[in-house]
Protein backbone atom coordinates (compact mmCIF):
# COMPACT_ATOMS: atom_id res chain seq x y z
CA UNK A 1 0.00 0.00 0.00
CA UNK A 2 2.88 2.36 0.81
CA UNK A 3 4.37 1.68 -2.63
CA UNK A 4 1.10 2.58 -4.31
CA UNK A 5 0.86 5.82 -2.34
CA UNK A 6 4.50 6.64 -3.15
CA UNK A 7 3.92 5.90 -6.84
CA UNK A 8 0.80 8.14 -6.94
CA UNK A 9 2.68 11.01 -5.27
CA UNK A 10 5.62 10.61 -7.63
CA UNK A 11 3.28 10.56 -10.64
CA UNK A 12 1.53 13.73 -9.41
CA UNK A 13 4.84 15.55 -9.01
CA UNK A 14 6.12 14.55 -12.43
CA UNK A 15 2.92 15.55 -14.19
CA UNK A 16 2.81 19.11 -12.78
CA UNK A 17 2.95 22.07 -15.14
CA UNK A 18 6.45 23.35 -15.78
CA UNK A 19 5.33 26.96 -15.32
CA UNK A 20 5.48 28.10 -18.94
CA UNK A 21 3.23 31.05 -19.68
CA UNK A 22 0.07 30.13 -21.53
CA UNK A 23 -1.48 33.10 -23.32
CA UNK A 24 -4.89 32.34 -24.73
CA UNK A 25 -6.43 35.76 -25.15
CA UNK A 26 -5.57 39.44 -24.99
CA UNK A 27 -8.26 41.75 -23.76
CA UNK A 28 -7.48 45.46 -23.60
CA UNK A 29 -10.97 46.70 -24.55
CA UNK A 30 -11.68 48.40 -21.23
CA UNK A 31 -8.25 50.06 -21.05
CA UNK A 32 -7.59 53.54 -22.47
CA UNK A 33 -4.67 54.24 -24.77
CA UNK A 34 -2.00 56.45 -23.20
CA UNK A 35 1.13 58.31 -24.21
CA UNK A 36 3.80 60.06 -22.17
CA UNK A 37 2.97 63.51 -23.51
CA UNK A 38 -0.09 65.17 -24.98
CA UNK A 39 -0.38 63.71 -28.49
CA UNK A 40 1.20 65.92 -31.15
CA UNK A 41 0.98 64.69 -34.72
CA UNK A 42 4.59 65.42 -35.62
CA UNK A 43 6.12 63.94 -32.46
CA UNK A 44 3.98 61.41 -30.61
CA UNK A 45 4.14 57.95 -32.13
CA UNK A 46 4.25 55.59 -29.14
CA UNK A 47 1.02 54.68 -27.38
CA UNK A 48 0.45 51.99 -24.79
CA UNK A 49 -2.32 50.25 -22.93
CA UNK A 50 -1.77 48.85 -19.44
CA UNK A 51 -3.88 46.05 -18.00
CA UNK A 52 -2.35 45.29 -14.58
CA UNK A 53 0.69 43.12 -15.40
CA UNK A 54 0.24 43.21 -19.20
CA UNK A 55 0.92 45.95 -21.73
CA UNK A 56 0.22 46.46 -25.40
CA UNK A 57 2.61 48.93 -27.01
CA UNK A 58 1.99 50.55 -30.39
CA UNK A 59 4.90 52.31 -32.09
CA UNK A 60 3.33 53.95 -35.13
CA UNK A 61 4.94 54.85 -38.41
CA UNK A 62 5.66 58.55 -38.91
CA UNK A 63 2.88 60.67 -40.41
CA UNK A 64 0.09 58.12 -39.90
CA UNK A 65 -1.59 60.56 -37.51
CA UNK A 66 -2.24 63.77 -39.40
CA UNK A 67 -4.32 66.79 -38.54
CA UNK A 68 -6.45 66.49 -41.63
CA UNK A 69 -9.73 64.69 -42.19
CA UNK A 70 -9.09 61.30 -43.75
CA UNK A 71 -11.08 59.82 -46.58
CA UNK A 72 -11.26 56.28 -45.22
CA UNK A 73 -8.38 54.56 -43.44
CA UNK A 74 -4.75 55.60 -43.38
CA UNK A 75 -2.98 52.24 -43.15
CA UNK A 76 0.39 51.19 -41.77
CA UNK A 77 1.66 47.62 -42.10
CA UNK A 78 2.92 45.62 -39.12
CA UNK A 79 5.85 44.97 -38.58
CA UNK A 80 7.46 46.74 -41.55
CA UNK A 81 6.06 50.23 -40.79
CA UNK A 82 4.47 50.12 -37.33
CA UNK A 83 5.28 47.80 -34.43
CA UNK A 84 3.02 46.19 -31.85
CA UNK A 85 4.54 44.61 -28.77
CA UNK A 86 2.78 42.63 -26.06
CA UNK A 87 4.57 42.29 -22.71
CA UNK A 88 3.85 40.30 -19.58
CA UNK A 89 5.49 41.49 -16.34
CA UNK A 90 6.10 39.91 -12.95
CA UNK A 91 4.00 42.62 -11.28
CA UNK A 92 1.60 45.45 -12.04
CA UNK A 93 2.85 48.16 -14.39
CA UNK A 94 2.18 51.89 -14.15
CA UNK A 95 2.48 54.73 -16.65
CA UNK A 96 5.80 55.65 -15.01
CA UNK A 97 7.38 52.49 -16.42
CA UNK A 98 7.12 54.05 -19.89
CA UNK A 99 7.38 57.75 -19.07
CA UNK A 100 10.13 58.12 -16.44
CA UNK A 101 13.50 59.24 -17.87
CA UNK A 102 15.13 56.21 -16.22
CA UNK A 103 12.77 53.23 -16.16
CA UNK A 104 12.38 51.36 -12.90
CA UNK A 105 14.05 47.97 -12.58
CA UNK A 106 10.79 46.42 -11.46
CA UNK A 107 8.49 45.02 -12.56
CA UNK A 108 10.58 42.80 -14.80
CA UNK A 109 9.48 41.63 -18.23
CA UNK A 110 8.61 37.91 -18.21
CA UNK A 111 7.74 37.64 -21.88
CA UNK A 112 7.78 40.00 -24.87
CA UNK A 113 5.99 39.17 -28.11
CA UNK A 114 6.27 41.27 -31.28
CA UNK A 115 3.44 41.16 -33.80
CA UNK A 116 4.46 39.40 -36.99
CA UNK A 117 1.69 40.66 -39.25
CA UNK A 118 -1.39 42.82 -39.59
CA UNK A 119 -2.04 46.50 -39.99
CA UNK A 120 -2.78 49.67 -38.06
CA UNK A 121 -5.68 51.73 -39.42
CA UNK A 122 -6.33 55.35 -38.50
CA UNK A 123 -9.46 57.34 -39.32
CA UNK A 124 -9.30 61.08 -38.62
CA UNK A 125 -12.24 63.43 -38.13
CA UNK A 126 -12.48 67.11 -37.19
CA UNK A 127 -14.37 67.70 -33.95
CA UNK A 128 -17.31 70.12 -33.78
CA UNK A 129 -15.08 72.71 -32.10
CA UNK A 130 -13.15 73.07 -35.38
CA UNK A 131 -9.85 73.00 -33.48
CA UNK A 132 -9.22 69.39 -32.43
CA UNK A 133 -8.97 66.20 -34.45
CA UNK A 134 -9.96 62.72 -33.32
CA UNK A 135 -7.88 59.82 -34.57
CA UNK A 136 -9.55 56.43 -34.19
CA UNK A 137 -6.86 53.74 -34.13
CA UNK A 138 -7.80 50.19 -35.08
CA UNK A 139 -5.74 47.03 -35.36
CA UNK A 140 -6.58 44.57 -38.12
CA UNK A 141 -5.37 41.00 -38.57
CA UNK A 142 -2.67 41.26 -35.91
CA UNK A 143 -0.70 38.04 -35.62
CA UNK A 144 1.17 37.40 -32.37
CA UNK A 145 3.27 34.25 -32.10
CA UNK A 146 5.15 33.30 -28.93
CA UNK A 147 8.78 32.15 -28.93
CA UNK A 148 7.56 28.55 -28.65
CA UNK A 149 5.52 29.02 -31.84
CA UNK A 150 2.12 29.23 -30.16
CA UNK A 151 -0.27 31.62 -31.88
CA UNK A 152 -2.55 33.78 -29.76
CA UNK A 153 -5.88 32.84 -31.26
CA UNK A 154 -8.46 34.92 -29.38
CA UNK A 155 -7.20 38.41 -30.16
CA UNK A 156 -9.68 41.04 -28.94
CA UNK A 157 -7.78 44.25 -29.65
CA UNK A 158 -9.42 45.56 -32.82
CA UNK A 159 -10.14 48.98 -31.30
CA UNK A 160 -6.89 50.34 -29.91
CA UNK A 161 -8.32 53.72 -28.94
CA UNK A 162 -9.04 57.29 -29.91
CA UNK A 163 -6.40 60.02 -29.68
CA UNK A 164 -7.24 63.74 -29.80
CA UNK A 165 -4.81 66.33 -31.19
CA UNK A 166 -4.94 70.12 -31.69
CA UNK A 167 -4.94 71.71 -35.12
Amino acid sequence: MKNLLFFCCLLALLSCDDGELQIEALNFDSVAAQSCTAPITTVTRVFFKINQDETLILNMAPNIIRNEVSDGFITSLVPSQSKITYRIFDGNVTRNYFCDPIPAATPAVLEEIEAQGGEVRVTTTLNADGVTFEHKIELNGISLVTQSGTRITDLRINNFGTITTLE
